[in-house]
Formats: structure tokens, sequence, C-alpha cells
């Protein structure tokens, strides 16, 4: 049977895909200035070089030498000890987990795409009043676009590489980049664009300090989406002879471009109508709606454009943290596609009603533990201890398990003088970095 294989442009969109999520639209913006302003960007920007970009590149690497799921593919390149080994492949079940909540925020912003087409919160106190609302009584308004979302998301995954994902980043991604683009355009005519410019790059080296540091390496590390088997299960569809190091400098690109992008047009509208910045979903449910109010029937229409684009970015990240387990059971369990697809899509489906029900006020009690809700300590399970662990094991795995001969065939001829480098980073620099943010997640240091 012919195995469905990325186009090279097909690939790249996916893999950006898969790094442009919801993260980055707002999470990136209010860090940079947090922490710094342009200083800041300054240490992302080298900590994405020396890390984000040098796990990429092996995690594109495994994939594409193995060319099977992310257990397989472990399995097979590992030299000895192959039992031991495939174990590092089940890093493909952090985005399934990621999944339990993302899933329901995707939720959030489909009910925002419909509720702005008529009606935006003429302040921020009624912008929060109407996204608590929302998060603590309206079980059955999240229950159903989180349906939502797990129907959507099985039928791409359904359709499979070029007829699903391909086709899906093919569309959403361009589309991604012309809403965000166009927002970006109209920003830069308004008179706060200077102070938003200012508040993510003006360098405020006060604020760099080690907290910041490793703030920086974290973000980078999982903007890219590494660490749960995306990158590495679309890598194992690439053509032979496809050049990885291209491949990766195009999506870093694109995914810290869109970051500044979405951060520099967030920030001018808060600023020029009265909000100032919030964190988290205070930014993007709470701020920015009161935000465009202001605008007039203007502000409507960005607003739908603006969740629109933050549900692409949702959408596209969403099938990549699936995918590595639906191809993990095709390929161990010779599952039809439709039957992989469906059961991590009703995985994460069903756990996500109590991701849902840990918000709402008279279930949360029982779904709560330690200060941390269901919903909490899924993100911080995901984001503290498995994403880290993904990233130091690929490094491992690529710097000192699989024999350096293999590496330098495929890897030496596409960094060339750069090799030597990328080499030691990931063996040396790369496994410290991800150890001391793992525990510095976990409040250890």
């Amino acid at each position: 049977m012919k195995i469905a294989r990325f186009s090279r442009i097909g690939f790249i969109l996916a893999a950006a895909g898969s790094a442009v999520g919801l993260g980055n639209i707002w999470k990136f913006p209010y860090i940079a200035g947090e922490y710094g302003g342009g200083a800041f960007v300054l240490v992302y920007l080298a900590t994405v070089l020396l890390i984000g970009f040098s796990i990429m590149i092996a995690e594109m690497l495994i994939g594409y030498l193995g060319r099977r799921d992310t257990v397989t593919s472990f399995e097979v390149l590992a030299p000895r000890h192959k039992n031991f080994w495939k174990y590092g492949g089940f890093q493909g079940l952090a985005g399934l987990f990621i999944m339990i909540f993302y899933s329901v925020v995707i939720g959030w912003i489909f009910n925002y795409i419909v509720t702005s087409l008529y009606t935006l919160p003429a302040t921020v106190n009624e912008a929060e009043k109407t996204f608590t609302t929302m998060l603590h009584s309206d079980f059955f308004t999240q229950l159903f676009y989180h349906t939502l979302s797990f129907i959507g998301i099985t039928y791409v995954l359904n359709r499979g590489i070029k007829g699903g994902i391909e086709k899906l980043n093919l569309i959403l991604m361009p589309l991604l980049m012309i809403i965000l683009g166009g927002m970006f355009i109209y920003a830069t005519t308004l008179g706060a664009f200077s102070q938003a410019v200012e508040f993510m790059f003006a360098p405020d080296w006060s604020k760099i300090d080690s907290e910041a540091f490793v703030i920086a390496v974290g973000h980078a590390f999982f903007t890219l989406s590494l660490g749960m088997g995306a990158i590495m299960t679309y890598a194992a569809s690439l053509e032979k002879d496809s050049s990885l190091v291209k491949a990766a400098f195009w999506v870093v690109f694109l995914d810290t471009a869109i970051a500044i992008v979405a951060g520099l047009m967030l920030f001018t509208f808060l600023y020029q109508y009265g909000s100032g910045p919030a964190k988290g979903p205070g930014l993007v449910f709470i701020s920015l709606p009161a935000a465009f109010y202001e605008m007039g029937i203007l502000g409507n229409i960005f607003a739908v454009l603006f969740f629109l684009a933050l549900a692409f970015a949702g959408l596209t990240s969403s099938v990549s943290l699936v995918e590595p387990m639906v191809q993990y059971f095709i390929d161990r369990f010779s599952w039809s596609r439709l039957r992989a697809a469906v059961a991590m899509g009703t995985f994460f489906w069903f756990l996500g009603i109590f991701a849902i029900l840990s918000n709402i006020d008279g279930a949360k009690e029982y779904l709560t533990w330690g200060g941390k809700n269901f919903f909490d300590w899924v993100d911080y399970f995901t984001a503290a201890i498995m994403l880290p662990l993904g990233g130091l094991i690929m490094a491992i795995f690529v710097g000192f398990i699989i024999p350096r001969n293999e590496v330098e065939k495929v890897m030496r001829p596409q960094l060339k003088w750069a090799f030597n480098a990328w080499y030691f980073s990931l063996r040396y620099v790369t496994p410290v970095a991800m150890f001391v943010v793992m525990l510095s997640l976990m409040g250890v240091i």
C-alpha cells in the first residue's frame, strides 16, 4: 500500500500549524512585555536558535529516519535496548492529554465567534461577567461547542495526511496569516501602535533574571510544539531527500513572526480603546472584546475575524496533538484510520467534560484538590512534566543513542559547518536546559 506523503509546502504549513497555537496569540505578547520587552525578545530568540531549533531538527530527524509512528520510530532506530527506548515514543500521549482542555478552550472561541456576530460587551466589567458566567454556570453551551470541536478534529484526522491534515493547513494557515496581517496593517494606522511597540520591544534589562531565562526557554520549547510527537509524526511522511533544516527554519520563522504580529495588533487595540494588557484568558475573552466594542460595527467585524483566526490556530494545532496516537494505533495494531481517530477523539472529548465540570459551580468542589481543579492539573502536568521530558528524551536519543555516523550522514550535508555546533548543543546544552525548565515548572527550584 502506498503511504501518503506531505508535499514540501504541505509539511511546512502543517508543522507551522502545529506550532502556531493559542499560546502564540495571547501568551507570547504578554510575557514579552512582562519580562523586559525587547530584552526578553532577544533572550527568547536566542533560546529558540540554541534550544528550540536544535530539538526541532532532532525530532524531525527521528521521524524522518523512523518513517513510522513515534513508538516504532524509537524502537527501530535504537541500536540496543529497543524495548526500553520504545517508551520514549509515548510522548505522543502528551498531545492527547493537552487536548482534554484545549478542545474546551476552542469551544469557548467558537462561542465567541457566534456571539460577536451580534453583540459585544460594552465594558471590561461586563465582558468579565459574560466570560465568568459561561465558565462557571453555562455547562451545556461549553459542552455543545466542545463537542463541535471534537467532531471537526475527528473528521479531519479520519481524512488522513493528504486529504485531511495537509488540506486543512493549506486552507487555514494562509487564512490565519491574511486575517492577522490585515488587522495588523489597520493597527499600524492607529495612534497607539507606537505604545504597543514600546510595550513589547522597549528593552528593560532590569527584568531579565533567572526566572526570565527559564520562561524564555520554556516558551520557546512549548510554542514550537515540541516534545509531544507531532513534528516527529509529520516528518515520518516527508518525501526522501527533504531538507529538515530548511523546513525547521520556516516553521520557527512563521511561529515567531505570527506571535509578534499578533501581539503588536492586540496591544494596539487595547491601548487605543482604553484597556490595559491582561494575562491569559483575560486578554482574549475579557479585555479585547470590550476594546472591539469601542470600534462600533467595525469592532464586530474585527471580533469575528480575530476569533476565527484564533479558532484556525487552535484547530491546526489540535489535529497535530492527536495525530501521533492515531498513527500509533494504525501502525501497531492495524486499526483503520476511522477507528483510531474516533477512539482518540472520544478519549479527549469524554475527559474534556470533566475539565468543563471542574469550573462549574456545584461540581468544581468535587474536581479540585491540592489548590488546582482538574482543568488546571491537566495543564500543569503536561506543561511541567510531559513536554520537557519529551524534549529531554529526544535530545539524549539523537545525541547519544543513534550512532553519530547515521546522524551525520543526514544532517552534515544540510547543516554543513554548523553541524558540530548543533550536535554539541543537542548533547550538552539542550538536556541541561530542559532539566532546569522541568524542575522550575514543578517548583523544585
